[in-house]
């Protein structure tokens, strides 16, 4: 009953709709209609809820060019920390924004410097990162100051990335410094628009141009939305956790390098390996360590590298070491998967060193530290003995199908129906919100939107994801939901 499918297998409403298709989007807007809600607020929501990930712009240029201070004035708040000296914004910080009715995640970044060492060369590698996982970059360089040999090493940079770029010419507040944005156009990045971040001159323009230079929505990459495309599988985890190991015993053969020395792996490794009658492309990744901006050198580079990895895959396997407690590093891992929206299959190995009493505590502590993804499938294996890895891919593909799930609008409402008649929202302030209708407006992760005459809790809205999951599965894969609340009917007329 997924009526938004063609024939020929495709989603041809998918971005209009989300996941709905015409006949149950015309049902759906009438229902909201009758409950009183505004149709553009309706359809905005279905939008933001059915899109997926938005299209990233990245921020980057050398220290003190006014990066934060243009991000700000993109967003529409003082957010981004500004202060008159180089070096303030250090990691990646990433902002929702909208313009001209478009939204897109802007990635304010450090700035970039050339033959660095130190928290300066780590504060580059991020800002090299931002422009490797955007879809478009904002390069901003002091029209005053002019071109600099770090800004000619920047452009260097963006060329080498190949993604479209914008020349922000920062620091023009008035039409006399219009003059020393023109010397700008020797940076061949094409048309320097001149700014004034501080006071908001010039960057509506800016803005015009970023639209045209950002996709509507980034691109898939996901390798089964092509035509046989094999599925992207991540394993990801901390060092020395058996990765590799795990990946040359899935593929009967060694493929990667293996050591016991923790950090053998730098890049990540993509193999195709057949398993279970289908083929699968394994990423075998660097481990990740400490925080990323307290790692040095390769292992920092490495960590980079990993978090791309995870975000290009359909599914990450987390590989945990059972003969080891669940540290903060494990539980960090998790939360990067769940947050990156993707499948989840969680790994025990070295499952076979285990005593009686260790497997006590461990099922203990995958209680307490591992709640978050009690919904993940589990399975305990061995890479050196290939103990269980026969279960392996019937997990995947459970986590897969899990992460692809659609419930039909009308069976969604049935259920949301008898949900709030048996369990009702607590009465707050002496009102008690309640939720009137929903949908699920995309998959991969799916993605919810329910509409409430009042504001819903968190604990209610957990109550209702985990009640989701006992009705409808969506094992293996995160949920997000989001609430709309109707605006009060007095303040419409108004």
């Amino acid at each position: 009953m997924n009526d938004q499918i063609q024939p020929d297998g495709s989603a041809e409403h998918e971005y209009e709709h989300g996941a709905l298709g015409d006949v149950e989007y015309t049902e759906f807007m009438e229902l909201a209609a009758e409950e009183g809600f505004d149709v553009e607020d309706v359809e905005g929501a279905i939008e933001e809820a059915g899109h997926g990930p938005l299209p990233v712009l990245a921020v980057v240029g050398r220290p003190n060019v006014g990066k934060s201070t243009l991000v700000n004035r993109i967003i529409g708040r003082r957010e981004a920390v500004v202060e008159d000296r180089p070096g303030v914004t250090r990691d990646r910080v990433t902002y929702e924004a909208e313009w001209a009715g478009r939204r897109f995640k802007v990635v304010d970044t450090g700035g970039w410097e050339q033959d660095v060492l130190g928290i300066d060369a780590s504060v580059a590698a991020q800002a090299e990162y931002a422009i490797e996982a955007s879809d478009a970059v904002v390069f901003v360089v002091d029209a005053k100051v002019g071109a600099t040999d770090t800004d000619e090493a920047v452009v260097r940079l963006l060329r080498k990335a190949g993604k479209p770029v914008v020349l922000c010419a920062n620091k023009v507040d008035g039409p006399s410094g219009e003059a020393d944005a023109t010397y700008l156009w020797a940076l061949g990045l094409g048309e320097p628009h001149p700014v004034s971040a501080l006071h908001g001159r010039g960057t509506g323009d800016m803005l015009d141009a970023v639209l045209e230079a950002l996709p509507e929505a980034p691109r898939e990459s996901f390798g089964g939305s092509g035509i046989g495309g094999p599925r992207r599988v991540a394993l990801i985890g901390r060092p020395n956790v058996g990765k590799s190991s795990l990946l040359n015993q899935v593929a009967g053969e060694d493929r990667v390098v293996v050591d016991a020395l923790a950090g053998t792996t730098r890049d990540p490794v993509d193999e195709l390996i057949e398993l279970g009658g289908t083929t699968w492309r394994f990423v075998d990744t660097a481990g990740i360590r400490k925080r990323v901006h307290l790692q040095q050198g390769a292992d920092y580079y490495a960590s980079l590298r990993t978090a791309a990895a995870v975000e290009k895959a359909e599914v990450a396997i987390i590989l945990i070491d059972a003969a080891e407690s669940i540290s903060v590093q494990d539980q960090r891992i998790v939360t990067m998967a769940v947050e990156a929206g993707r499948a989840i299959v969680v790994a025990y190995n070295k499952w076979d060193t285990l005593d009686e009493e260790r497997r006590y505590y461990l099922e203990r502590e995958i209680e307490t530290e591992l709640a978050q993804v009690a919904w993940a499938p589990r399975v305990n294996v061995s890479a050196r003995t290939g103990r269980h890895m026969e279960k392996l891919v019937p997990a995947i593909e459970t986590a897969l199908a899990g992460w692809e799930t659609r419930v039909p609008t009308g069976r969604l409402n049935a259920f949301l129906g008898e949900l709030v008649a048996a369990h009702p929202h607590p009465i707050r302030g002496g009102k008690q919100p309640r939720i009137l209708f929903g949908t699920q407006a995309g998959t991969k992760p799916p993605r919810f939107v329910l509409f409430a005459s009042g504001f819903i809790e968190a604990g209610y809205r957990r109550f209702v994801e985990r009640r989701l999951r006992e009705e409808f599965g969506f094992e293996g894969t995160p949920i997000h939901i989001s609430v709309r609340v109707r605006e009060k009917r007095g303040a419409k007329k108004k």
